[in-house]
């Protein structure tokens, strides 16, 4: 067997930004170089990328000095490598972890209301309250999607429920993420519930924080009903898309045209992202209808007493989950900087 041709000349550039804090991109370049790897050691582990152009970007979230692993390739097990030390200093206002430290907050109390249930994420671990799902779903969860969904991916630190998105290879996906369900510990109907969250940012990110009908698994979707508290969809250039929109929809099925059927509305930063600080989303609902606020601004409304909406008057349960890719956002694309997280302060359900 011919030995095999190793590459050569291997050179890192390194370029830590100056104008998003924690931002490194990184580019490498050989002779006889057939693809390149990158790891970047952080606090959360090691993170892998694999390029055939050389090209990495990468964000870290806490100020210290952090390992880089560049690796010219052959083949995966024929590989060069340069091991060089990156500085980060993190000054600004986000918080530790790169969940931002301010935004719109919401009272404990309203008239007329009680407060049925509460997770303000407070503690180590989810509670009980909560279920990872697992895996890539049918068809990547019926959208497309790209990501495998791994309960290493969600944590609770510093009052914070912490849904990370990672560009890394797990089982047969290029991304994994995670996904919680309160399905048969936490259904509501009707109320007012206020979800306080920072949201990710990037190209083929699809952050969400919604309800599906009790009878889910009896019945399928849509027939069981979809409340999409919040969607977004990440960096995707199209009308009302992007890092500064939430969506707020319905989904159903209509018996009258007997098709399935949607209802949304978006709000739209006027400055900014979803991710540079906390808001709240927030629907009000009842036998008549479901509104949607951001911020306690409104911005949506659906009347739901049609006899073919009768699935919004039935309990439902709640899910949150970062998607990488799918139908709606689309891939993710060199620009995307992985890591991306997801923080929710707290939800609570008001009833009357």
């Amino acid at each position: 067997m011919a030995p095999v041709l190793l590459p050569s000349n291997l050179q890192v550039t390194i370029d830590v930004s100056t104008s998003t804090e924690g931002l490194v991109d990184v580019t490498t370049t050989a002779v006889n170089a057939n693809f390149f790897s990158v790891e970047f050691y952080d606090l959360d582990g090691v993170q892998r990328f694999l390029s055939n152009e050389g090209t990495f970007a990468y964000r870290f979230y806490e100020s210290g000095t952090y390992l880089l692993v560049s690796r010219a390739h052959a083949s995966n097990i024929d590989f060069i490598e340069k091991r060089d030390s990156i500085e980060i200093t993190i000054t600004s206002s986000t918080g530790s972890g790169g969940i931002p430290s301010g935004g719109y907050t919401t009272p404990l109390t309203y008239p007329g209301y009680t407060l049925a249930w509460q997770d303000e994420f407070d503690g180590t671990s989810l509670s009980s309250d909560w279920t990872n799902e697992i895996g890539t779903g049918n068809g990547g969860w019926g959208n497309q999607e790209l990501q495998h969904y791994r309960a290493e991916n969600t944590e609770v630190r510093d009052g914070y429920l912490v849904i990370t998105a990672k560009k890394e290879n797990f089982a047969s996906s290029a991304y994994t993420s995670s996904r919680i369900i309160s399905r048969g510990s936490k259904s509501f109907k009707y109320g007012r519930i206020d979800i306080r969250a920072a949201m990710p940012s990037g190209q083929g990110l699809w952050p969400a924080l919604w309800m599906l009908g009790d009878n889910f698994n009896t019945v399928g979707w849509p027939r069981c009903g979809e409340i999409d508290i919040m969607e977004m969809v990440g960096g995707a250039a199209a009308p009302k898309r992007g890092d500064s929109y939430t969506h707020g929809t319905v989904h159903w099925w209509n018996d009258a045209t007997n098709t399935k059927a949607d209802f949304g509305g978006s709000y739209r930063l006027t400055n900014g992202a979803l991710a540079d600080e906390f808001h709240v989303y927030t629907i009000i609902w009842d036998q008549n209808g479901i509104t949607w606020y951001f911020d306690d601004l409104q911005y949506h409304a659906v009347d739901i007493t049609s006899a073919s909406l009768s699935e919004f008057r039935e309990e439902f349960f709640f899910i949150f989950n970062v998607a990488v890719g799918g139908l709606w956002p689309g891939s993710p694309t060199s620009s995307t900087v992985f890591p991306q997280k997801m923080a929710v302060d707290y939800v609570r359900v008001f009833q009357k």
